[in-house]
């Protein structure tokens, strides 16, 4: 597979994944097969949305190939007939954790590659990268009334920034796309995958006593 077909590949599916997502949102909600795929399309193509319009690339990718809107439709029609198959050992929102975590390793990949192709420099491209990968997440979950997946104590944002920028690096080193790609998605998924099974988390912020006004 050459890596033009390749690149094309692994973009449609990282779009099915988040389209996954989006679906099994709606069905936590019970809702119809419409919904489904009104929320399948807005968390697959969202976060690729808001990077082409940031780079001024249009029209945006979807409206140029609607193939993209097609990927996600029927990733989304998947999942109203099959999803019951799979809430027999897992719970709703744990599925959607995990397929929002292969489809965040693999949208990072792509966000940053696309960002190179549109001549971002390395850092813009890292932030692409992130930004692809997680706005998606936060349309569905505003979409669907649930809490953000951004005000979850686990790993997220850094995961995917991490997962673009093995990418950026590596592809910066003159490493070709495939070699480049595999593990950037890798390190994404993995920190979020430690995320999810063991808790993993950053240090939070913690609010200091106020300074007391009588004190000069």
């Amino acid at each position: 597979m050459d890596t033009p077909t390749l690149f094309a590949f692994l973009d449609h599916l990282a779009i099915a994944v988040f389209a996954v997502t989006g679906a099994l949102a709606a069905s936590r909600k019970e809702l119809d097969i419409v919904a489904f795929c009104f929320f399948g399309v807005a968390a697959g193509l969202g976060g690729g949305t808001l990077r082409d319009v940031l780079l001024g690339e249009l029209p945006v990718f979807w409206v140029a190939q609607p193939a993209y809107v097609v990927v996600a439709v029927a990733a989304s029609v998947l999942v109203f007939f099959t999803a019951h198959v799979f809430y027999e050992n897992w719970s709703r929102y744990r599925l959607l954790l995990w397929a929002d975590a292969v489809g965040m390793a693999a949208y990072a990949v792509m966000g940053a590659a696309k960002a190179l192709a549109a001549g971002a420099p390395a850092i813009p491209a890292m932030v692409m990268g992130a930004m692809t990968a997680t706005f998606g997440g936060v349309i569905r979950d505003v979409v669907a009334g649930e809490p953000s997946v951004l005000l979850r104590r686990e790993i997220y944002v850094s995961a995917a920034f991490a997962g673009a920028a093995v990418y950026v690096m590596l592809i910066g080193v003159g490493a070709p796309f495939w070699a480049a790609a595999a593990p950037g998605a890798t390190v994404a998924f993995v920190i979020r995958a430690g995320a999810l099974a063991r808790g993993w988390s950053l240090p939070v912020y913690r609010p200091r006593p106020g300074r007391d006004v009588d004190r000069v």
